[in-house]
């Protein structure tokens, strides 16, 4: 009988050790090591590519032709996929607590019957409770085959008998393996479910989407090499306090990173927003001080966002620096470049800078109407309607160009804006026709006179 050999999984980035010890050495965790038994070799063994012959190949004699997407039926949906359901695809979605990641895919999988086979997997709730949801969402022709199960290899036998072409699978936390002796939820048990469930996608082109509880910091729970064994990652993020959600793809095998898809949470479930744009903008009676409008790319999609901030005399010796959608770091170097080639100083005052809608922003687009906004604030000059502002900004002072500047612009004057303040090297073409008026600039000192 073989021996069965123990050792330590980290609960936070799945490290192992053969002995337990206080700290784990990668990640540097305190007591994070529990005690498991390892995976038989047979578990481990097997790739995820699924192919039938294990020769080698020349790369130039490898087919490049791609199977055909299928649309989800939802527009939003499939934007954040690249452009609809792969075979083969193995999707992880997370996000908050009651959010809406089971409202959605019970959508998405009403929507796809009748076009593709498919499975419903639930390993948290009864088949009553999915039948009830189903009823408060309007699905009240919803032919779905559900399954409540949490063992894999139930789970995989069931798929290997109907064949489906599209499984949802609520939540790959919920499911264990025989192979182990660890808890269902485990690093060892969530490494080895996703594991035969990627092998099985891949060999039987079989789409998946699995559901990914998320931590408290908002990371999906579980061994980070989850996120690195799936195609694609989506994470559901939202405002607390609001009904709209937005789904961000941060990883896709298939299409572009960081798309947004925009819905609204109805009573009816999840709703597509087809103006995103409307949402990050705060529609002001008059001009107000401090608030700058600015065209955030995300993925392949050009939105308009509001960059607000309020600048206040600081009631304490170390003034505060708060963001939200923002980097706070960089708030604090572009406060620096203001006052090094601006002339004017912040040092005193407190700067609270807000992205509105909840929006997040991350690229460097954001840097001149962020200081704008700022001295908008600070002078108590309120800054035109009719204005957009986007451009980065170097720590010589210069306005750096950004990328799809003429997207940007086409994005601004669709929504009525007039005047476009944009770095000097994405002024446009004399033959580009955008039906608004650029203002190039080239330092900040020149963008600062405008205002």
């Amino acid at each position: 009988m073989a021996k069965v050999r123990t050792e330590y999984v980290c609960q936070s980035c799945g490290a192992t050790s053969p002995k337990w010890v206080g700290q784990c050495g990668d990640c540097g965790q305190w007591n994070s090591l529990v005690e498991t038994h390892a995976a038989p070799k047979a578990a481990r063994s097997g790739g995820i590519s699924g192919t039938a012959s294990g020769r080698i190949q020349r790369l130039q004699d490898v087919s490049t032709e791609e199977s055909p997407r299928v649309s989800t039926g939802m527009p939003e949906v499939d934007r954040v996929l690249g452009g609809g359901i792969v075979p083969g695809v193995v999707c992880l979605l997370g996000g908050d607590p009651g959010i809406g990641k089971s409202t959605l895919l019970l959508q998405v999988l009403a929507s796809v019957q009748g076009r593709l086979p498919t499975l419903y997997v639930t390993g948290e709730e009864s088949l009553a409770q999915v039948r009830l949801r189903a009823q408060r969402l309007g699905l009240t022709n919803l032919d779905v085959p559900v399954l409540t199960e949490t063992s894999v290899e139930l789970i995989l036998a069931q798929l290997g008998q109907h064949k489906p072409a599209f499984v949802v699978i609520d939540s790959i936390q919920t499911l264990y393996t025989d192979g182990l002796d660890a808890a269902p939820g485990s690093v060892s048990q969530v490494r080895e479910c996703a594991a035969q469930l990627v092998r099985f996608a891949k060999a039987t082109q079989t789409a998946i989407v699995l559901v990914g509880h998320v931590t408290k910091e908002g990371a999906i729970a579980g061994p980070r090499v989850l996120e690195h064994m799936v195609d694609t990652v989506l994470y559901f993020e939202h405002d607390p306090g609001s009904r709209f959600r937005i789904i961000r793809a941060i990883k896709n095998r298939f299409g572009a990173v960081n798309e947004l898809g925009v819905f609204a949470m109805t009573d009816a479930g999840l709703k597509e927003v087809s103006n995103p744009s409307a949402l990050f903008l705060s529609r002001h009676g008059d001009p107000v001080p401090g608030s700058v409008v600015t065209v955030s790319r995300q993925g392949s999609r050009p939105l308009l966002v509001e960059v607000q901030a309020l600048v206040d005399q600081s009631l304490i010796g170390t003034p505060r620096r708060v963001t939200l959608g923002l980097e706070n770091n960089r708030l604090n170097m572009l406060l620096a470049v203001l006052h090094r080639h601006g002339g004017i100083a912040l040092g005193d005052q407190d700067v609270y800078a807000n992205v509105v809608g909840g929006m997040r922003i991350q690229e460097t687009a954001a840097d001149l109407p962020l200081l704008l906004a700022a001295l908008s604030s600070f002078k108590s000059r309120p800054w035109p309607d009719d204005w957009i502002v986007f451009g980065e900004i170097g720590l010589a002072g210069e306005v750096r160009p950004v990328a799809a500047g003429e997207e940007r612009m086409q994005e601004a004057a669709k929504h009525g804006f007039k005047r476009a303040i944009v770095p000097e090297a994405n002024k446009p073409r004399r033959s580009a026709k955008l039906g608004i008026e650029v203002l190039p600039v080239a330092r900040l000192d020149q963008a600062l006179e405008l205002l």
